[in-house]
């Protein structure tokens, strides 16, 4: 299987986040984990990809209106997608800064909303990109060495 790019790719999965969803919060990142895990991938890569795609997908239920999460394996790295529809991020520089969070008090109250997301998922990945137009969404492009 290739992409669009003539790239060969190993495997691939899209999953569906919803909206405000907290009772199936880090269910798809665990059914990544397990995937990673029965490929072979290296333990310290699943870690920080675990970690990644947790974070991404407690920030699509509390911040978007939904969204789709894409793990796509390629022999020498593994990629995670992430897009939402939502409000968009009107400052990703503040965003990126640890502590900041634009989460409800009820969110918080959950547990969640700590402010971390963001960062965590750009020290885990390899490489990192993220764009947001406000009213629309946002994308966001980690890539994991193996």
């Amino acid at each position: 299987m290739s992409n669009e790019h003539g790239e060969q790719v190993t495997f691939q999965e899209t999953r569906q986040v919803e909206q405000g969803d907290f009772a199936t919060a880090g269910q798809i990142a665990a059914s990544f984990k397990n995937t990673l895990k029965k490929l072979g991938v290296a333990s310290p890569v699943i870690r920080r990809i675990a970690i990644a795609s947790y974070e991404a997908e407690i920030n699509l239920a509390i911040h978007s209106w939904g969204g789709t999460m894409r793990l796509i394996i390629y022999p020498d790295r593994v990629r995670l997608l992430v897009d939402d529809v939502g409000p968009g991020i009107e400052n990703i520089d503040l965003a990126m800064q640890e502590g900041y969070s634009t989460a409800s008090e009820e969110v918080r109250m959950l547990g969640f909303g700590a402010g971390m997301g963001m960062p965590n998922m750009k020290r885990c990945a390899d490489a990192f990109k993220i764009e947001s137009v406000l009213g629309k969404g946002t994308s966001i492009s980690m890539d994991f060495n193996l």
